[in-house]
């Protein structure tokens, strides 16, 4: 399982290197909308969930005989889970959304937003979004700022805890590296591209983003179910 899986967990680990400038280059530019009373105590909680999910997720796959079943299932419920965000942002206008600002409720809200996001190996994206729209009310480009800074905490730990278990063993770095440069160049496009669009359009790109993530997972099912 672990080829699998590591092939797919170590590219998510490579989100934290274009988290990292695109949040330094925010907040030197004075456009950063992260507020850290909120941002901090979820990124927290997100980095102990992340561990904790990927933990998890190393539990449940061993209850399978074939490492394709757990792979196939992992693909399976996260279309379910993209699919809801899916029907969620077509139908934000219409929900009531909440304004948390405890400290506590927020780490708890990380917490279970970095297990799931651990566990389904698709490293916070989508799913932080529709959290950060639901229960602090974000309008789309603070929520997705708001992603970026908790996807940093969270990747981080999730890289230094498998560097240090040895969980990057046989992993191609070269690789790695070359993925997370090219994060890093993706992420200053994207930023560009951002300060010229409004929340409709970002969310147009994320509803499209979405498409694209089902699409894989949907691929993921059949590769791995051998169909």
């Amino acid at each position: 399982m672990r080829s699998a899986s590591w092939t797919f967990r170590s590219s998510t680990s490579c989100l934290a290197a274009p988290s990292c400038p695109s949040v330094i280059k925010a907040k030197r530019a004075g456009d950063s909308q992260i507020e850290f009373a909120i941002d901090t105590p979820l990124a927290i909680g997100a980095a102990i969930g992340g561990l904790a999910g990927k933990e998890l997720f190393g539990v449940v796959a061993k209850l399978f005989d074939n490492p394709n079943t757990a792979g196939a299932v992992q693909a399976g419920v996260l279309l379910l889970v993209v699919l809801g965000t899916l029907i969620y942002t077509l139908n934000k206008d219409k929900v009531p959304t909440k304004n948390v600002r405890n400290v506590l409720g927020c780490a708890a809200i990380g917490l279970v937003l970095g297990m799931s996001s651990a566990f389904l190996g698709i490293g916070g994206g989508p799913i932080n979004l529709v959290v950060l729209f639901y229960f602090f009310s974000m309008p789309t480009k603070r929520a997705a700022q708001s992603s970026l800074y908790i996807i940093l905490f969270s990747q981080a730990a999730s890289t230094v805890a498998s560097l240090a278990t040895g969980g990057a063993a046989g992993v191609d770095m070269l690789m790695l590296v070359v993925m997370a440069c090219c994060g890093i160049l993706g992420g200053f496009a994207g930023r560009k591209v951002n300060s010229r669009i409004d929340d409709r359009a970002v969310d147009k790109l994320f509803i499209g983003l979405m498409v694209v993530i089902m699409g894989i997972c949907v691929f993921n099912m059949i590769k791995y179910m051998g169909v």
